[in-house]
Formats: structure tokens, sequence, C-alpha cells
């Protein structure tokens, strides 16, 4: 005879882990790593290399530190750092590297409380932090590619002259963050992640699609900014972080539309060339009153007469 189990809610699990996830996302971005080794050389695997290594140590210190459960095995540290290393320009410093994956560990993920307690992507704090630190390394380290461009990114100068072709663009044949520049790379790690269900196609596509929208209405060429600069990467790696986005389907759009808008606002009228690491740390922020203003109907629940 079967016993009656009662048990809090959820009731329904999927089986899939915080390791299985993180697993998940790391093979999604071996495209990415492969294609930076492609367009520019072996030195992205060091970035990468040393990325990887500080945050998993940051993360091991940290935590001993704080007297918390050892937490490197569910590989979330490991993600960071790919992550964080794939938004860096192949002449990064060393130091910087190590500066930014510790204040992503550190800083933005553990003194929030750890895995699924922080408030904003980490990876892009990471970066943000290393960004206005160190505006004079980032500026100095253009990377070397076969057409590349001056700068970190083609948005810099050569928009107006169109001196790329939309191919160029897609596989990343030109300067600019070691695992930004193949979209063909970001792609097959999206649809990796919609087949395992890891993401939904909702953040990036809406994303994505007002930004054409908002690019159209300034006059710029919907198709190029969605090809250059980091805003696919972001719609797929950053934006989709389950921790910092919001719970609701309807609370996930407006979320994404806005991370588009402002990518484009910041492009078009901001000091910085690219906007999308601050259009999802702006939105990242406002996260929790996204999910305050709109809340998922609880099953079975009916409006009050």
């Amino acid at each position: 005879m079967s016993k009656l189990r009662i048990s809090s809610s959820p009731h329904i699990r999927s089986g899939a882990s915080t390791q299985k996830i993180m697993a998940d996302v790391l093979i999604a971005l071996i495209p990415c790593v492969i294609a930076s080794v492609l367009v520019f050389g072996t030195g992205s695997l060091l970035i990468i290399a040393v990325s990887v290594a500080a945050s998993v140590l940051s993360e091991y210190i940290s935590r001993r530190v704080m007297k918390r459960p050892n937490s490197i095995s569910d590989l979330s540290a490991a993600v960071t750092g790919v992550l964080y290393a794939l938004t860096l320009p192949v002449g990064t410093p060393v130091y910087v590297v190590v500066l930014g994956a510790v204040f992503a560990v550190v800083v933005a993920k553990q003194l929030f409380g750890g895995l699924g307690c922080n408030i904003v992507n980490p990876a892009l704090a990471g970066r943000a932090f290393m960004l206005i630190s160190f505006t004079a390394q980032f500026a100095d380290c253009a990377p070397v590619a076969a057409d590349a461009v001056s700068g970190a990114t083609p948005l810099a100068g050569s928009y107006a002259a169109g001196t790329m072709s939309y191919w160029q663009l897609a596989v990343g044949a030109y300067g600019g963050a070691i695992g930004e520049t193949c979209k063909i790379a970001i792609l097959i790690g999206l649809v990796y992640l919609l087949v395992r269900r890891v993401i939904s196609i909702r953040i990036p596509a809406v994303m994505l699609a007002s930004a054409a929208l908002m690019s159209l209405c300034l006059g710029r060429d919907p198709l190029f900014e969605i090809l250059t600069g980091g805003i696919m990467f972001g719609a797929v790696f950053m934006a989709t972080d389950y921790t910092s986005s919001p719970l609701s389907a309807w609370g996930q759009v407006i979320y994404a539309a806005l991370c588009g808008i402002i990518t484009v606002l910041i492009r078009q009228f901001g000091a910085y060339p690219e906007g999308t690491m601050f259009a999802i740390l702006l939105m990242n922020i406002a996260t929790p009153l996204i999910d305050k203003l709109i809340r998922p109907r609880v099953f079975g629940e009916v409006k009050a007469k």
C-alpha cells in the first residue's frame, strides 16, 4: 500500500540541475570559441583560459572566506569566465582579464549571495567595470584580423563608410570582441540552447526585432546594426540570464524590447559606439520592478469581482 506524500510546491520538477544547464551553456559557447581562434588566432584561447581560471579560483576563495559551501562544481563560475572573456578584444592585457573576472564573480555575484541572488549579469558587470576603469587599455588593444577595421568594433567608424559587406559581418572578418564578431557561431549556439530548452526564443527575438525597428526609425541600417557589435551575443547569452531577467512572458517581452531600443539609442546618441552592455545592465536593474508590475497568474486563480 502506497503512502500519501505531502510536500510543498513545486510538485512538478523538470529534472534539470544548475550543473546541467551551465554545461549546456558551455557547449553552446564552443562555436564562438572556435570562431575566435579562426578569426583572431590562439591569443583568444589565452584570454579564455585566464578568465576561466580567475573566475573559478576567485569563487572558490570567496566562498571559503564567507564560509559558504563550495559551489565551483555547478560550473556557473566557468560560464561567467567564458562569457566575460568572449566580450574582450584579443589584445586585452592579462591583468585586465584577471581583475574583470574577479570583479564579476566576487563583487557582482558572491557579495549579493551567490548564484541566483545577483541583480545583474556578472560577466557584463565585469566587462563594464573594466571598460570604465581601463578605457585606454581597451582603446589600445584593437584586434588584428583579415579586413579588420581599427578599433574594438566597426560601429566606431565604418557605419557611414559602409566598407564591409553583410557576409564579412556574419562570419566575423573584422575587429571586435573575440566572441561577438562571428554571428554564424552565435546562431549555432542559439539553436543548441533552443533545442535543449535552456532558453526560449522570446528574449533574443524581441530584443533583435526592437533594435532593428528603432534603427529603421533613426535612419540606420537595421541589418548592419544586428550584425555588428555585441547585440546578437548579448541577446542570446547575456539578456537570457535566468536570475537577472523577468519571470513572466510579458515581462520578458518588455525587458527585451527595451534592451534593444536602449542599445540603438546609446549607439546613436551616447559617448560609446556600442550600447548592448549598458542596455542589458540597465534592464537587469529594472527587472525587479517589471516583476512587481507584471506578475504571472497563479494556476487556477480567478479575478476578484
